[in-house]
């Protein structure tokens, strides 16, 4: 595994193994075990949207595995005043180990890693979230003790955690199905690829019947960053997709409730709701660590 640019690049047993190593990671760090397995590498890490957990999770990962990660604001890189992209991944290639991003467009991350000679880990782009979806994976996992024939469903906007979603819970044999307006529908690629997977994903407009019988619920804040002047409108638009006890009451009893953060109560999730399912929640924040370390060991240790 070369690079982590989006779960459609990876095969299911690519995802078993990193979700494999996450756990192991986890146990050690649980257990005080040191594991300096990047020990002398450095990761830039290239953020154009600010984040809270991409940002700690990443620096503090690197330095548990014994490396050293360099924040870099693009107000800070000559890729904030124009340089081309291709430009800025041959040069950071001569400096740096690998390469973490946290931009708009997905053919940007795409340019990095075509143009670059490191390893490039997409920390987030407009099209997906592969990091998030793998600790979303290993915590569902943790909690059901196991991710082949659960059913996993989505309540709200069909955006870049939407369709990594999708993908990451069909290749590791869950049934998925998700609620979003018409208007509001994932990526077209994504819903190609859901074919691969014949009844197995189920879209609908109506929010109860993508809940019945699901064993976790994830839903996502409405408006996402870089939309906040659609806040009304897509108010609007998502009034009937809110995560509530009407809703839950839906699912398998002992359903799951996992939201990326930062979640908006009162908008798409509940205060009630989510405090009741508040200790997944933050075990899947916490699982960002663990899934991404496991990634960069993947594409950084080399032979």
């Amino acid at each position: 595994m070369k690079h982590l640019l989006k779960l459609l690049d990876l095969t299911p047993g690519e995802i078993k193994e990193l979700l494999d190593l996450a756990d192991k990671l986890k146990a050690d760090n649980k257990a005080g075990i040191p594991h300096p397995i990047l020990q002398g590498k450095t990761l830039g890490m290239i953020f154009e949207k600010s984040s809270t957990r991409t940002r700690v999770s990443f620096e503090t990962g690197m330095y548990q595995l014994g490396g050293h990660a360099l924040f870099l604001s693009s107000k800070d890189l000559q890729i904030g005043r124009g340089e081309p992209v291709e430009d800025t991944a041959r040069v950071l290639s001569r400096y740096l180990d690998g390469i973490m991003i946290r931009t708009f467009e997905q053919e940007e991350v795409e340019t990095l890693a075509r143009y670059g000679s490191i390893p490039i880990i997409n920390g987030l782009t407009d099209f997906c979230h592969p990091c998030q979806v793998l600790a979303d994976l290993q915590t569902v996992r943790e909690h059901k003790g196991r991710l082949e024939g659960l059913n996993m469903c989505y309540i709200g906007d069909g955006n870049n955690m939407a369709n990594s979603l999708i993908v990451g819970f069909l290749k590791m044999g869950c049934h998925v199905s998700i609620a979003c307006p018409e208007a509001y529908q994932p990526d077209q690629k994504v819903l190609e690829f859901t074919k691969e997977y014949p009844g197995m994903f189920f879209m609908t407009d109506k929010p109860m019947e993508a809940a019945k019988d699901a064993d976790v619920i994830f839903t996502d804040v409405w408006a996402s960053m870089g939309q906040e002047g659609e806040k009304e409108i897509r108010e609007k638009a998502f009034a009937g997709y809110q995560v509530n006890a009407e809703l839950m009451a839906q699912a398998h009893p002992g359903c799951m409730v996992q939201h990326c953060l930062p979640a908006h109560r009162g908008e798409e999730i509940t205060a009630d709701v989510f405090e009741a399912h508040a200790d997944e929640i933050f075990d899947e924040a916490e699982n960002r660590l663990h899934a991404q370390k496991a990634v960069m060991v993947a594409v950084m240790k080399g032979e």
